[in-house]
């Protein structure tokens, strides 16, 4: 049997580069890689206030 012969990256066809890349991509699976911050509870959060106006938390 004859051993692939090795071709540069920069060598390669379109479709074989991206083969290659498919090959090396992986997914996060259950991860989520999006930045989460917690809520400031000291800054104003018009929703927040709404929701306690509602629940009657204020008296107006």
């Amino acid at each position: 049997m004859r051993k692939p012969k090795y071709v540069p990256y920069s060598k390669m066809s379109k479709k074989k580069k991206r083969a290659e890349d498919r090959a090396h991509r992986t997914t996060w699976g259950p991860l989520d890689p999006t930045t989460r911050v917690a809520p400031d509870k000291t800054k104003y959060d018009r929703r927040r206030e709404k929701a306690k106006y509602r629940r009657g938390g204020m008296e107006e």
